[in-house]
């Protein structure tokens, strides 16, 4: 388990764990980074875009850092 912020573009990972405040927690949920949801990191230059149920979602390097993901095995696209 790894922050998001340490995983390489176009790589697939699962969520494991969000380490933020919980009103952060909560508004992260809310976009769909939720525990055990598959997404793509689809560039991480100044900030870290995410594919997440389809959708691009733009996150600060700061906030990648709680959230604690595994890379799926083989690099699999998440569903």
């Amino acid at each position: 388990m790894c922050p998001l912020s340490q995983i390489r573009a176009g790589v697939a990972v699962r969520i494991k764990q969000l380490a933020a405040a919980p009103d952060v927690n909560h508004r992260l949920r809310e976009m769909g980074f939720c525990e055990e949801q598959a997404i793509r990191l689809i560039r991480s230059e100044n900030n870290i875009i995410c594919q997440v149920c389809n959708v691009r979602l733009g996150i600060s390097p700061e906030l990648a850092q709680t959230i604690m993901v595994e890379p799926l095995a083989g690099g699999s696209r998440p569903r």
